[in-house]
Formats: C-alpha cells, structure tokens, sequence
C-alpha cells in the first residue's frame, strides 16, 4: 500500500445507489470443486434476478483468469492473490449497488475469510456447491480432471491440491442429487428477503 494515498469519500454512497436501484446490493460467493456446477449456477440465477429488475454482474474464474489475472499461476500464493483480487473487484461493484456473483474453487478457507473481511460480513453470501468429486470427475466438463490424472496438471483441486469445504456456509446446495432448476429456486429463496432494503 503506498504511503502517499489518501481515501477520498464520495457523497454519493452504497445506501444511495441501494435506494436508486431499489433493491440491496451483497455478493453471492459459489465455491465448491471445479465441474460443481457453480458457473452454471451462478448464470441461471443471474438470470433469474435480471428478469426481476434486479441489477447484477457475473464474475467467474475462466473468465478472470483470461483478464486482469492471467499473470498468475495456481500455486497456492498465486490462488489467494486471485482470490484477494477477485474480492476486491467484487467490492466495488457491491459498492456500485450492484448483486454480484462470484463463481470460484477458493480452495482455502482462509482466502475466502478475506474475501468476507474486505467486502463486509453484511454483504458476504457463501454457497457451497457441494458436488462429490467423483460426480465432478465424472461430469469433467473442460477435461481437467483426466489430464491431473495422468499427470499433465498439477495443483489440481481434489486432485494433487487440497480443498477446504466451508464449515458454517450460509447455504449449501448439492447438486450430486437435486436438479438445477431446485438448485436455483433454493439459492433465490434463501436472497429474495435479503434484496429488500
């Protein structure tokens, strides 16, 4: 952090581009193994809000690795720079008043503690997409899975790289055994309350 900055504060603020919108602004957080469903997820129920009137945005992992992190690696120092980038991201556009959804492995229990910390525990949603590994691996939707196991990948999570499932998510959703149209309406019923201001 530079010494030489200062934060200037806007008059306009969160609440007032709450109350512009007309709804609340947080930030659903999926996690969960790679081939979870937490994309497909997160798509749907953006749709959902965005047929509501509600304003939101998107970020997920392929898209932002291509983008402002494609310098970073998947050791695990580069995945919580990732993450620590993403939350911020996610930050201003909570701030803007915007829904976000955020579709990541986060693998660590920490970086997502931090994503928590730099958004606001108020505007923090955490979603586990709890999917088995072996419906992950057997789903393998980008082939990731079979190219860790014949060694091509490393640092893969579930893999050769551990994750962290969360201990106390605010909601979890597993996909092993629920379509993905209950998927959505359980994720919309638990936000619709929490989008009034």
């Amino acid at each position: 952090m530079s010494l030489n900055t200062i934060k200037h504060n806007f008059k306009i603020t969160k609440l007032n581009r709450e109350e512009l919108n007309e709804h609340r602004s947080f930030l659903l957080w999926f996690t969960g193994l790679s081939g979870s469903g937490k994309s497909t997820l997160a798509n749907l129920v953006e749709v959902e809000l965005y047929k509501k009137g509600i304003l939101t945005y998107c970020l997920d992992g392929d898209n932002i690795r291509q983008g402002i992190n494609k310098d970073l690696s998947f050791a695990p120092e580069d995945r919580t720079e990732n993450i620590r980038r993403i939350a911020e991201i996610a930050n201003l556009l909570v701030d803007s008043g915007v829904v976000t959804l955020a579709a990541f492995v986060s693998p660590y229990i920490k970086d997502r503690e931090n994503v928590k910390k730099i958004v606001g525990e108020e505007n923090f949603i955490e979603i586990y997409v709890n999917t088995s590994l072996e419906e992950c691996e057997r789903r393998d939707v980008k082939g990731l899975y079979k190219k860790a196991r014949s060694g091509e990948i490393s640092n893969m999570t579930g893999i050769s790289s551990p994750y962290e499932a969360p201990v106390n998510a605010d909601l979890e959703i597993i996909t092993d055994n629920q379509s993905i149209e209950n998927s959505v309406q359980t994720i919309l019923d638990f936000i619709i309350k929490k989008l009034n201001i």
